[in-house]
């Protein structure tokens, strides 16, 4: 049986003219209505960026390398950043697109991701907590707190995971040490 959410994600799909890829997913507790319909919002909002000219082109800037992640924890993937969405709660605005490399040698959606730079843990979203504080990674970076949403990738870790065990960096795409 395929989760609502997984259906939602369906029909956004199909929408957008693209081709799902079924994989099974860890059983989760059935959302509260509200954050179901803040999931849709999501689908419908970001079905466009399934390909990552339209992501830029709507001003998200891709980072040239592939984040691997914590060692046994999987990977996240090319983040494309949209500083203009920091903060924002609106779930049709995350502040960043993830894309993996697929078998065709083009890059696919999987996951989004909303920021807070403020010095405390913001709301929930979906009906998750954001993860962190965070410490900044580059210079002029605050501490800050992420919600990843696995919104187009089936994670096992689970939708709200920082990592996806299924998403792997290819060899040299990697930031060097």
């Amino acid at each position: 049986m395929i989760p609502v959410t997984g259906l939602l994600a369906l029909a956004a799909l199909a929408l957008a003219g693209a081709a799902p890829a079924l994989a099974p997913q860890a059983p989760a507790p059935a959302p509260a209505p509200a954050d179901s319909l803040q999931l849709a919002a999501a689908y419908r909002a970001t079905a466009k960026y399934q390909h990552t000219r339209t992501a830029t082109a709507a001003g998200y800037v891709p980072d040239t390398y592939c984040v691997p992640g914590k060692p046994g924890a999987g990977g996240l993937g090319y983040p494309h950043f949209n500083h203009a969405h920091d903060d924002s709660r609106d779930p049709s605005k995350p502040t960043a697109l993830i894309y993996e490399d697929d078998v065709r040698g083009s890059r696919r959606l999987v996951a989004l991701e909303w920021t807070s730079t403020g010095p405390n843990r913001p709301a929930n979203l979906f009906g998750a907590a954001f993860n962190g504080p965070i410490p900044g990674k580059f210079p002029g970076q605050p501490a800050h707190y992420t919600l990843r949403v696995w919104l187009w990738k089936e994670n096992p870790s689970g939708r709200f995971a920082l990592y996806n065990p299924d998403v792997r960096c290819r060899p040299g795409t990697t930031r060097p040490a």
